[in-house]
Order: structure tokens, then sequence, then C-alpha cells
């Protein structure tokens, strides 16, 4: 491991609720060098922050001492986790069963036993039949509220296996001093009841919680696993003549691979031979397949469906597209939102005031409570305990975070965490750049107009000759345009770039300029006639480039790039949202207000002849006017503006450089993707945010009820009695149950953006 702040991704053994998460944060970042871990329930990995390199074995060790292990991550599929889950929800379900089946009788024995045929039994065995069917149910059953509760203690922290064991422990407890030795409580002025009922039906209906959680769990996380089973398993690496079926892992950047109809693309790469239609639909929702060639780009996972093509393997493993929207789909769930840390810290308080409660409400019906006093006091304690479970509020964001994010992955809109959808939420601004995002990215040449006695082949050629070296969109435009029309282009000399402006480069021993119109006049070149046209092509919609040879006009090349089909009704959507819609751009205004209007984009939203690092400046400005702004873009030129911006959007057809400096990419590349994501994130948000309101309301107003607030009611010269004639207690029984179905509750509200279209 080197020096220096890194992030270290481990993978959990171990886990199996809300209120794990909570004990490996705490536990991994209780070891020194850790400044800081972040666990993801889906995945059961945990990303820890290291402030210098930490030995594994103080990690594992950690770990261990909280109840959890430290795996090996097997591949990007994880098959071992998958396997540990199996295990553990069979695991989870036979705890279960055994409490249902032993707890039946326990329950008929402890509510019923007064009634024939269970009154033939004397009430001493009645007893002693329930503690030994109940020792199963606590001690193997309950066995990880009991573990749980022993590791808080010995770590000094509290969870919601602390509550529930206690409670639980308790009532099993005073049951079995009951049951054993009831002339010790009849000695002390307390009648020996019994209360196993209490214990197994807890014990029972928390497990039954926490398996619907489990299972509703797995189908929030599964879209990591659709994503994952996307993939190819294996691939044909052509030898010679011949190829060989290869597993996907031996498959090396470099090789040539063979792509049959009906197959799918195995790696990311390259066409070389062949051609076929590829259903992309995987990456961007699109139904219809588009045609490749020679030279084209192809992704893994894809579905080939008409022609056989060779490919060269490019980008493997880690660094191919299907696992890069893995990778953000995965570091989206693990975030947190600020609602979210707000909660984490109210729960790490909630157990001892919880405890503090229950001790309280224990002393308070033990002094004042009717008879038989000490059971009172028990069960009402219990019921606090059981009930204040803070395990919804532990749900609240995470279940949401993987359904929203793991949704969003299926429509192609990645989202990189909380934080950018709490940015998202807050964007009432979005700032669109002009090429390649509103517009195709591909111009083309459209006209060439040379001045008085040049000949246009002539201009051409010297335009190609400057913009062949470089990769600006419109030097590619006319560089093809030169090719079309079969004009030899040759190589220029002493070749500058202005980023934003144009070029300048020596051809054939001439100085050629090339450029806005602006770049020329500081040159001191005058367009004179040309002038008319120039107004005439930009009104028009055209991008116009200048071109001079030592220091005179050559002519003026017009190049198009048109609008993207769903642009106009993107931007409609987006106003009807209630945003402010900007286009910023290095085009002249008149060619950008014509883009603009076609667009249905104002005028005075038009930014134009902006330079890149320009771009920054003015999305700073509009952030200064106290409004969340987001910037959608595609280039190298953008990045800076998108990491700028308080959510910066990238289109999946950019630039890595654009993707990095993003909170949300677009796999499809499509403006309609756009509306999606802030859709998808506002919805996502209010869907957290109910649900921290609804489990913070179930706390609130369950642990006073549980407490007895109902039936504490001083009388004058008697003791407490019911209010209103209620007696207003509640039972742990119904605590438990209560307490389970706020965490399904929680989990299910989640679910719900499973069906956001």
């Amino acid at each position: 491991m080197t020096g220096g702040p890194v992030t270290l991704q481990l993978a959990i053994g171990g886990m199996h609720c809300a209120a794990c998460v909570g004990r490996v944060e705490g536990a991994l970042a209780g070891v020194e060098g850790v400044t800081g871990a972040t666990v993801n329930l889906a995945t059961e990995r945990a990303a820890v922050r290291l402030a210098h390199p930490v030995p594994l074995e103080r990690l594992r060790a950690a770990l261990a001492a909280a109840g959890y292990r430290l795996r090996e991550i097997e591949d990007a599929r994880d098959a071992q986790a998958e396997r540990e889950r199996a295990a553990g929800l069979r695991v989870l379900r036979g705890r279960f069963l055994v409490a249902v089946v032993l707890g039946l009788p326990v329950v008929a024995l402890g509510n019923f036993g007064m009634l024939p045929p269970l009154d033939a039994i004397p009430l001493p065995l009645q007893n002693r039949i329930q503690l030994a069917l109940t020792i199963p149910v606590q001690l193997w059953a309950g066995w990880p509220f009991v573990r749980g509760a022993w590791i808080a203690v010995r770590r000094r922290s509290g969870d919601m296996n602390l509550l529930v064991g206690l409670g639980t422990l308790a009532a099993f407890t005073y049951s079995a001093v009951a049951t054993l030795a009831p002339g010790a409580l009849e000695r002390a002025g307390h009648a020996p009841h019994v209360y196993f009922d209490t214990a197994v039906v807890i014990v029972a209906l928390i497990l039954l919680g926490r398996l619907l959680e489990a299972r509703a769990r797995a189908g929030a996380s599964s879209a990591i696993r659709r994503l994952l089973e996307l993939g190819a398993r294996a691939a044909r690496r052509v030898r010679g003549e011949s190829f060989e079926e290869i597993p996907l892992d031996q498959v090396g950047a470099g090789d040539v691979l063979l792509v049959r109809p009906g197959e799918k693309v195995p790696v990311d790469g390259s066409v070389i031979e062949g051609r076929s239609t590829i259903d992309i639909s995987m990456l961007t929702g699109e139904p219809l397949p588009v045609e490749v060639g020679p030279g084209d780009r192809v992704t893994g996972a894809t579905l080939n469906q008409t022609g056989a093509f060779r490919m060269r393997a490019e980008r493997l493993g880690a660094d191919s597209m299907l696992m890069q929207i893995v990778r953000l789909v995965e570091e989206a769930q693990t975030g947190k939102a600020e609602a979210q840390k707000l909660a984490d810290r109210v729960a790490a308080v909630f157990v001892p005031v919880v405890i503090a409660i229950a001790a309280l409400t224990f002393g308070l019906w033990f002094a004042l409570g009717p008879e038989p006093r000490l059971a009172h006091a028990l069960l009402q304690a219990v019921a606090v305990l059981i009930i204040a479970c803070p395990c919804s509020l532990g749900l609240a964001t995470p279940t949401a975070l993987m359904v929203g994010t793991g949704r969003g992955a299926e429509l192609g809109v990645l989202i990189r965490g909380a934080d950018v959808l709490e940015a998202a939420e807050r964007v009432r601004v979005l700032v669109f750049d002009k090429t390649g995002t509103l517009t195709r990215g591909k111009p083309e040449l459209v006209e060439v107009v040379a001045a008085p006695g040049v000949d246009p082949s002539r201009l051409l050629r010297l335009a190609a000759a400057v913009e062949r070296l470089s990769e600006h969109p419109l030097a590619a435009a006319i560089t093809r345009g030169a090719e079309a029309r079969g004009i030899a282009v040759p190589a220029p000399d002493d070749f500058s770039t202005m980023p934003g402006r144009g070029a300048i480069a020596v051809v054939e021993g001439r100085a050629v300029a090339l450029g806005t119109c602006a770049l020329l006049a500081e040159q001191g070149v005058e367009l004179g006639a040309l002038e008319a046209v120039r107004s005439r092509l930009e009104s028009e919609g055209r991008t116009v480039v200048a071109v001079a040879e030592n220091g005179e006009p050559l002519g003026l090349l017009a190049v198009a790039d048109t609008l993207k089909p769903d642009a106009r009704d993107a931007v409609a959507a987006l106003e009807r949202d209630g945003y402010e819609v900007w286009m910023i751009t290095g085009d002249n205004l008149r060619t950008a207000e014509a883009i603009a209007s076609r667009t249905g984009i104002a005028k005075r939203h038009v930014l134009a002849e902006v330079l890149p690092e320009g771009k920054i400046e003015k999305v700073r400005a509009l952030r200064g006017e106290g409004r969340g702004v987001a910037m959608v873009g595609d280039g190298i030129n953008d990045a800076p503006a998108l990491a700028a911006a308080d959510l910066g959007i990238a289109m999946g057809g950019g630039t890595d450089v654009a993707i990095e400096a993003s909170g949300i990419t677009l796999v499809r590349g499509d403006l309609g993707g756009v509306v999606t994501a802030l859709r998808l994130a506002r919805r996502t948000m209010r869907v957290i945010r109910q649900n921290l309101f609804w489990a913070f309301v179930y706390n609130t107003l369950g642990i006073p009820i549980a407490a007895g607030l109902f039936y504490v009611v001083l009388r004058p010269g008697g003791p407490i009695g019911p209010l209103f004639g209620w007696e207003g207690t509640l039972n742990p029984m119904l605590a438990s149950l209560a307490m389970a179905l706020s965490s399904v509750s929680v989990v299910t509200s989640s679910l719900r953006l499973r069906s956001f279209r």
C-alpha cells in the first residue's frame, strides 16, 4: 500500500440489517490512520478513507471485534458475496421458523392456560414447558440480538440489538426466576407471573421484520446485479484463420475477437473488419439498433444483431463502460444525504436516551403503578426498549438511494451520490453548452465563399491544411469537406492554436490565419465585401470561419451543426418544470441566437463568444445570484465549468474528463436524460425526506405510548390510573410488531422509485 491519502474498498461479511452499517463504520473509523468509512449495505462493501497506509490485519481485527469479518473480493460480480447473502437469508429464515414453531405453544399456554383442555396441566408444569420451549428461541433464534447487545455493551455503544437484547432478556430472565424460584418473588411481595410469550413473540416478529427487510433490500439493490448480468461470459479470440473460445478474464488488450450474430459484444473496442447492426439499448434504452463498420467503437454487453465482425479489444475489466457504470452506481449508493447525516447524529445519542427513558418508566411504574407493580413496570420498560429501535431511521436514506440510483442506471442516468441528488434538487438554472450538447457535435462544411479573385478550391485547401492538426469539431468538418471534394491537403508548419478563437500556421511558406472574424480583425484583416455574406450566413445559424493569407482575406467557410432531435422538446419540458434555461458557446452572437431560437431558449439567456476559460466565470456569475446552477456539457473545455457549477451533467458521448468532472452522466447522450435526471433526483429526495419524517414520527409517538403516557395521571389521594378510562399502555408484543412494520414500511416506500418513469 503506497503512502498518502487513499480510499480502500473492502468486502464485509456478516452484515444483515441497517443497524450493521453504523457498527461497521464505527469499528473501521476507530482504527488509527482511518479518517472515515462509508458502508454500502446493498453490496456489503465499505469505502475506507486512509490518511496513511494501514495494515489490513488491523482493519480485520477491528471488524472481528465488532462481530464482522473481512472477505476477499473475488471479482466484479463477487460471487462469494452472493453465496453468503443467500446462506444468510436461509439461516434467517430458519431462525424465524424455529421462533414461530416453538413460540406458538408458548403463546397458547401463556394466554389460554386456564382454559380447557390446557387447564388440565398444572400451572408450575405449564411454566416449565414454556421455559423449555423459550430457551432455544431466546438463545438460538434470538442469538443475533443477544450477541449484538453484548458487543454493544463491550464497545460502549448502542444500537437496535442492544435495545432488543435488553428487552427480551429482561422478560425471559424475570420469567425464568418466576418459574424456577417462585418463592423468592413471593417473599419479596411480588406475584410470580411469567412472560415467556412476550420474549418469543418479540423475537419472532423482529426476525420477520428482518426477513422482509432483507428480501426488500435485495429488490432495492437488484440494479447492480442486473447490470453485471448484462455482460458476456466468454469471447472468441482469433488465431490466424481459426479462433478459440476463452473466458472473458483471459482477453487481453489488443486481442482480435470474432463476434457473431446474436452474440453479446464481449468487451469495449473498435471494429476492424465486417459490418453489422448492434442493439445498444443496454446503454441508451432506445430500441433502434445502430450500424457499425471498420473504425467504429463498440461497447461490451451490447447485442450484435445482423452480421459478423472482427474487433480489437481495448478497454477491459474495470476500465470498461459497463464496469464504470457499476462503479458509479455503487459510489452513489454508498453516499449519505445531509438529512441522513442528521439522522445518524440523532441515532448516536438515541439509544442511551431510550435506555434512560426505559429505566425511568420502570421506576415510575414500580413506585406508582397498579398491582402487580413489578410485572407492569417490567412490561412497560420492555415496550419502550422494543418500540424505540432506530432501524427505520437507518434504512430511510440507503434504501431510497439504492432504488433511485439503480433505477437511474436502468434509464441511462448515472448519479454519483446523495450529495448530487441534493444539489440537483437545488438547481433552478440550467446552462447548456451548444456544440455536442444541444447540437449533434458533428458539424459539416456546407458553403465555401471565396474572396474576389480567389479560387474556392485553393481557399479550402489552405484552410484544411491549418485545421488538419486541430481536434476541434469545426476543424474536423473542414478537413472532411476538403477530402470529400477530392482536394489534396498539404502539411502545415509552425502550427499554433488559440482555444475558442482559431489557429495559425505556415502553409507552403505563407502565413495562414483561420478562425473567428474577431481574431482576423485583431490581426488587421478586413473582410470588406465578405462582411455582408458573413451576416447572411450567421443569420441562418451557420458558424462562420474566416480565412486570411499574409494579412489578406481569402474567404469564408460556413459550417453547420444540426440540432439534436429532442433539443426543443427537452428545453420546453425543463421550462415547464420551472427551470431557467441558458445556452453558452464560443460561437458568435448572431449564430448562437439563431440556434437558441430553434431550441426555444430566450435570446436574453444566450452567452456567446465565450472562451473556454470564460465559461467558469459565467457559471460563477449565475451562481452568485443565489440560485442553484447546473452545467450540461460534453467536451474537455466544458470540464472546468462542469466542476464549477452546483451540478455538472455530462453527456455520455463526451470525453472522460467531462464525465469525471460531473455529478450526473447521461449514458444515452440525449437531452431528454437531463429532464429524467432532475425529475428522478427530486423524486428520490422527496422519498428520503418522507422516510425520515415518518421514522422520526414513529419514534416520537411510539415511545411515550409505550412508556404509558396516557395512563400516568395522578389522582387526589390515590395512585396513578387510566386517562379518560383508557388503559393507554402498549403490550411489548405489539411494540415489536410496530417496530418491524415501521422498517418494512420505509423499505416499501423506497421501492416506489422502481416504478419511476
